[in-house]
């Protein structure tokens, strides 16, 4: 059974950058097919699937997102991260790390992030 489990600062200031890391367990980020994603839901809002990197290393980002999004992972350590620079309070949420496979989905349990000064 895959787990994946979130990490990062809890509050970041406006104008900085929000570092999330989000840790496997259970199987590799490298298994084909496997795609990983970072997805968030703002207070009163929607999901929304900020973007992904696949089995081999490829992303993609969400086009309202892409001119500051950066999504990287460290396969020695079955990690990957989501870093989001120029932080307003509009992207407070609760952000979520997430599998994709040809046999189902998974998620972690999602991280509260508020950006307040």
């Amino acid at each position: 059974q895959v787990q994946l489990q979130e990490s990062g600062p809890g509050l970041v200031k406006p104008s900085q950058t929000l570092s999330l890391t989000c840790t496997v367990s259970g199987g590799s980020i490298t298994t084909s097919y496997y795609y990983w994603s970072w997805i968030r839901q703002p207070p009163g809002k929607g999901l929304e699937r900020m973007g992904a990197i696949a089995y081999d290393g490829s992303t993609y980002y969400s086009p309202s997102l892409k001119s500051h999004t950066s999504i990287s992972r460290d396969t020695s350590k079955n990690q990957f991260s989501l870093q989001l620079s120029s932080v307003t309070p509009e992207d407070t949420a609760v952000y979520y790390c997430h599998l994709i496979t040809l046999g189902g989905n998974y998620w972690g349990q999602g991280t509260q992030v508020t950006v307040s000064s």
